[in-house]
C-alpha cells in the first residue's frame, strides 16, 4: 500500500481532505493530512514569518519524524506551492508528486499574478482571507454530502499567500538542532 501526504490550500486546513483520507484508508493507504501552521484548528500558531517555505519545512519535517518513504505528496490551491518546495528538501522521500487543481509557479512568478479574486480578501498585519460575505455566498454554492455546510475557510499567513517561486535551491533535511 502507499502512503500519501495531503497538504491543503489557502484558507483551508486538512479537514479538506477528510473524505479522500477516509477512502485512502479504507483501502489500506498510509495516509497523512496536517493543517498548516496559522491555518484551521491551528490559527492560533499565526506569527509573522511563515511563508511557503516555512510550510514546506514543517512537511519535511513531518516525513523525516515519521521515517515516511516513497511518498506520495498531494497539494491542492496554494498546497501546489507548498509540495514544490517540500519536494526540494526530502526529495529522497518523495515517490511522486499530485497537484489537484493546485497551484505551481513558475521561477519569478507571483501567486497574485495567475490569481485574481472578485472580492477583496480581509487582511491584517500577518493574515489575509476571504470577507465573511465571500464565504457565506461561497458555501450556499458549495454542495456537501454529510448535508452540513462543512468548516469554514479561514484566514492564512499573509506572507505564504504572496509568495514569489525563486528557483530551487539543493538542500535537505535535517533534525533541528538541539
Amino acid at each position: 500500500m502507499a502512503t500519501y501526504v495531503l497538504v491543503h490550500g489557502a484558507y483551508q486546513g486538512g479537514w479538506i481532505w477528510k473524505p479522500v483520507v477516509d477512502r485512502l484508508r479504507a483501502a489500506g493507504h498510509q495516509v497523512y493530512a496536517p493543517s498548516l501552521d496559522g491555518c484551521a484548528e491551528r490559527h492560533h500558531l499565526v506569527r509573522p514569518g511563515i511563508t511557503v517555505a516555512t510550510h514546506a519545512q514543517e512537511i519535511a519535517q513531518l516525513m523525516f519524524y515519521e521515517d515516511l518513504e516513497r511518498v506520495v505528496l498531494v497539494g491542492t490551491s496554494s498546497g501546489g506551492m507548498v509540495i514544490c518546495k517540500a519536494a526540494e528538501l526530502a526529495r529522497d522521500r518523495i515517490a511522486r508528486l499530485a497537484f489537484v487543481d493546485a497551484l505551481a509557479l513558475m521561477p519569478g512568478e507571483r501567486v497574485g499574478d495567475i490569481v485574481k479574486r472578485v472580492s477583496a480578501n480581509e487582511t491584517t498585519a500577518i493574515t489575509t482571507g476571504p470577507t465573511r460575505a465571500d464565504v457565506e455566498t461561497r458555501r450556499s454554492r458549495r454542495p456537501s454530502s454529510s448535508g452540513a455546510s462543512g468548516p469554514r475557510p479561514g484566514p492564512r499567513p499573509s506572507s505564504a499567500v504572496g509568495a514569489r517561486r525563486t528557483r530551487p535551491k539543493r538542500t535537505s533535511v535535517a533534525p533541528p538542532s538541539a
